[in-house]
């Protein structure tokens, strides 16, 4: 009976994340238990233990690229390692994956890849969020401090998810048409000028188009005193505008087949287009637009599977190996971990790990005036 109930200790130590995995069925096999000893109790308590290891655990992200570099850098090497699967699904945009996880049933979604910091507080704030145990995770000690602190400070000191990339949203353009000195000189403005009516671009996005209209009307997008003004350059925008793009495949097929000139884009996308061959500039405007990334751990996941997963992929060859697949610098502190070549060269990468040259969401200010401000862009967006 003694014998018992220590290994139900032991089990409840691993269903609470207090202990790994394989640290777990190494005490099991030390004991004999997984060698064919399972009569009475503890043929349940194996029972149990086979339960709560996970076969497979779901990870949502932008697809393209980027879930191309998840998939062949990060997931197909755990799943080797580790016999856990990852099933890697896709969504469009944030505001649409929410939807999906608010009508799901509690574990269908597990880790899903979130703009932090303003989808972070969204999360947390509807009790989406787990809670981790940053024992399991000890590669975290290597992620820039910039990244973490902001999600501490909306969860009480805990973390929901780890920061994985981070990189900007500025001006790209052809420059078939378009030379680096007009596109730095007319700065987010290049957006709403006249002369490139029905070859501008634009991501359908209420706080990037926000964002980029409080640029356009000279204000601080963190502290917009006149929102008329923002929405005036919000329908400025949209009726140059060829259209609107709902992910990063259409970004990058709107400028390599040159059907737009100039658009705000993601900088990992831009860079991949660059490195395909095209002549795309790409530069921040002042004021332009930094965000991280973070892996979140959804309220109701295995938790012991998840922060193994985060753990994984925070290790320094097998991040590094990702964000050279999708062209986003990594949350590793430049200071702490070589990061190789390539990574210095990419777009939006601070050599010094501060990130002080960045302009972010602030959070609380954003998620105050989401929904006006989310259910006024529909509206102009649709022509009001």
């Amino acid at each position: 009976m003694d014998e018992t109930k220590r290994y139900e200790r032991l089990l409840s130590r691993y269903r609470n994340g207090d202990i790994n995995r394989r640290t777990f069925l190494t005490v099991l096999g030390a004991a004999g238990v997984t060698a064919g000893i399972v009569g009475g109790p503890m043929g349940m308590l194996v029972k149990s233990a086979k339960a709560a290891t996970p076969q497979q655990v779901r990870f949502d992200g932008w697809g393209g690229v980027v879930s191309e570099a998840f998939e062949k850098y990060a997931f197909e090497p755990y799943t080797k390692k580790t016999g856990i699967k990852v099933v890697s699904g896709t969504f469009g945009g944030a505001d649409e994956y929410l939807a999906r996880v608010k009508s799901s049933q509690p574990g269908e979604f597990n880790l899903a890849h979130l703009s932090g910091v303003f989808d972070y507080a969204r999360y947390h704030g509807l009790e989406l969020s787990s809670e981790l145990n940053e024992a399991n995770i000890p590669n975290l000690k290597t992620v820039i401090t910039n990244l973490i602190e902001p999600l501490r400070k909306i969860s009480d000191g805990k973390l929901s998810a780890v920061p994985y990339d981070y990189g900007t949203t500025g001006i790209a353009y052809n420059r078939k048409h378009i030379s680096d000195d007009e596109a730095k000189a007319k700065g987010a403005k290049l957006m709403v000028d006249d002369a490139y009516k029905g070859k501008i671009g634009g991501w359908a996005e209420w706080k990037t188009r926000i964002w980029y209209g409080a640029l356009q009307s000279d204000q601080d997008p963190n502290n917009i005193q006149d929102m008329e003004a923002v929405w005036d350059m919000i329908r400025k925008h949209r009726d140059l505008a060829l259209k609107y793009w709902t992910s990063g495949a259409e970004l990058m097929s709107l400028l390599a087949e040159e059907e737009i000139y100039v658009t705000e884009g993601w900088s990992g996308r831009i860079r991949a287009l660059q490195d395909q061959g095209h002549d795309i500039g790409y530069f921040d405007p002042k004021g332009g637009l930094g965000w991280q990334e973070c892996i979140f751990v959804l309220k109701g996941s295995p938790m012991a599977a998840c922060e193994e997963l985060l753990n994984f992929m925070l290790e320094p060859e097998v991040a590094i190996a990702v964000a050279e697949g999708q062209f986003y610098p990594p949350a590793l502190d430049p200071q702490k971990v070589e990061l190789g070549k390539i990574i210095p060269t990419l777009p939006a990468f601070d050599p010094t790990g501060t990130l002080d040259g960045l302009s972010f969401f602030d959070p609380a200010y954003w998620n105050k005036n989401e929904a006006d401000w989310s259910k006024k862009f529909s509206r102009v967006q649709r022509g009001y």
